[in-house]
């Protein structure tokens, strides 16, 4: 198994990534003082680094925008936050499904930023901590949040900010990789680190794939549909979608393996803020 690129997102796992909040963007606490600790600086230089992949997946783009079509139906000119937008092409992909709806890109990395601008227009930089996001509460109706997840220090922070931004009965449209993917169950079995996990941001140790993206992460559909409920969402729906990183001669097997989201390669989650 290949891992370019690891999951498509919004924009892509590592643009994405640092887009909305990477692991230097949401600092775990320390045990000791309780206050935000301060992680490597690396951890930035690693998600601006140009060569971290940031193309997105067509297949999961698509899907996650005509779910988010379906959501919006009857209700244009909806504001649709993209939080780690990356470099656009995810955005690019599900606007002429959202036409009508006024799309803002988020991102914390500048060079994402740069290429994001002319394939969404309106782009601003923004992360999940200090202060949080740009953007007043409840200002949205919709909030892509793709591809990112996995690589966050602090997810229940991010999920309060994205919250906070979101209106009442407001759309959140989530992607991440799924730990229980097909493959990685037998890969399990056999002793091999799951497809999608990583030990390390200098190299891949013990898993299929040769790029690494800074993973910290990784979800079940069990475990995303209990977190999510947890912080402050309802009615969670999760579907799955294909990874275009997949071999060529399995992706019949992939796009099969949709029809069972809990052994999908990526997870599609929708839910409403409460």
């Amino acid at each position: 198994m290949t891992d370019t690129a690891p999951l498509p997102q919004a924009a892509a796992v590592p643009a994405a990534a640092h887009g909305a909040d990477t692991p230097a963007a949401a600092p775990a606490a320390s045990p000791e003082t309780g206050t935000p600790a301060t992680p490597p600086p690396g951890l930035r230089d690693f998600y601006e680094n140009p060569a971290v992949p940031v193309a997105s997946g067509d297949g999961r783009s698509r899907r996650q925008a005509r779910l988010l079509a379906a959501a919006l139906a009857g209700r244009p000119g909806g504001t649709v936050v993209d939080v780690g937008c990356g470099d656009g092409t995810a955005a690019a992909t599900a606007a002429p499904l959202l036409a009508g709806h006024r799309l803002i890109g988020i991102d914390w990395s500048q060079d994402a930023l740069r290429r994001a601008r002319p394939r969404m227009g309106a782009v601003v930089r923004g992360e999940l901590e200090h202060g949080g996001l740009p953007l007043a509460d409840g200002c949205a109706d919709a909030v892509l949040f793709s591809e990112i997840l996995e690589h966050l220090v602090d997810p229940d922070q991010a999920l309060d900010e994205l919250r906070r931004i979101l209106k009442p009965g407001g759309h959140l449209m989530l992607s991440t990789p799924n730990l229980a993917a097909w493959y990685n169950r037998a890969l399990l079995l056999a002793g091999v680190q799951p497809v999608f996990s990583e030990v390390s941001l200098r190299g891949i140790h013990g898993r299929p794939g040769s790029e690494v993206v800074g993973h910290l992460r990784l979800y079940t559909a069990r475990a995303l549909r209990s977190f999510l409920t947890a912080s402050g969402f309802e009615d969670v729906k999760i579907t799955g979608a294909p990874f275009h990183g997949v071999p060529r001669p399995l992706r019949l097997v992939d796009r099969a393996a949709c029809a069972v989201p809990g052994a999908a390669s990526i997870l599609l989650a929708h839910a409403r803020r409460r």
